[in-house]
């Protein structure tokens, strides 16, 4: 079992993934005026992100290999963090969809990496609640962008304070890496073998998990993503109001994990 502390910034590491999820879609009314994009470029966008992650996810196993879990996801967090500083300095869609890529690059070595070194060396409860962890920063980027619209400072002001937090927590884990060094662990980690993905659709229940999870991403990106612009184009919703009402979506998922993980 691991320590409390490493638990705990495995924990916040999760948080650290859910912030950029669900603020594009937020921020999403009032950064397309700005930067003169079209009202569908939000999906290309969040497209770039996700095939940046998948790219990331598949590569894991090399790089957990050659880095470790602890620098892996320190190295990919700091990714992450000057994306979103990034997006904060976008003025035209292109720049945008450019700081999709190594969003996308981070967010799927994290993701990938935390997750199988939860489900090797954690309680299965454990796996819930960092997912329940990742709702806890999808619920509060929502909450962050919509704060700094009503200041007056926009949304590239939510985007660079969320940046900063990235990077207080990158720098967190750079100083934790101590906390990883586990002689047997790290010994596992380099010996692991890489399973082709013929063999990954062979094990028993592969098939139809995929499908689900399929199943569910597509409902879960599609609200996430387009709740606030519905919100604001459909009903006229004041975009700030409708930003802060998107986070009550992941506020919901939040506490459907946390009792699952019970």
């Amino acid at each position: 079992m691991v320590s409390t502390t490493l638990l705990v910034m495995i924990y916040l590491s999760f948080i650290s993934l859910g912030l950029p999820d669900s603020v594009l879609g937020s921020a999403w009314p009032s950064m397309a005026g700005e930067i003169s994009a079209p009202l569908w470029g939000a999906g290309f966008v969040q497209m770039t992100v996700s095939f940046g992650t998948i790219v990331s996810s598949l590569n894991s196993a090399k790089l957990i290999r050659r880095f470790g879990t602890g620098r892996l996801t320190a190295f990919s967090v700091a990714a992450t963090a000057l994306a979103l500083l990034g997006f904060s300095l976008a003025r035209h869609y292109a720049w945008l969809v450019l700081m999709a890529v190594p969003l996308g690059l981070g967010a799927g070595a994290v993701d990938a990496a935390l997750n199988n070194y939860v489900a090797l060396h954690c309680k299965p409860k454990h796996m819930s609640w960092l997912h329940c962890f990742w709702g806890v920063g999808t619920t509060i980027g929502p909450v962050i962008l919509s704060r700094c619209m009503e200041a007056g400072s926009g949304w590239a002001a939510g985007y660079r304070v969320i940046g900063l937090l990235q990077c207080l927590l990158s720098a967190a884990l750079f100083a934790s890496l101590k906390l990883w060094k586990r002689e047997h662990v790290e010994e596992e980690e380099r010996n692991a073998r890489d399973l082709s993905l013929f063999e990954v659709l062979s094990l028993p229940g592969a098939k139809p998990g995929m499908i689900t999870f399929l199943c569910y991403c597509a409902v879960e990106s599609t609200l996430g993503l387009w709740a606030a612009t519905f919100m604001v184009v459909a009903r006229g919703v004041d975009p700030v109001r409708a930003a802060s009402y998107a986070a009550l979506f992941y506020l919901g998922i939040t506490a459907g994990r946390a009792v699952s993980g019970l």
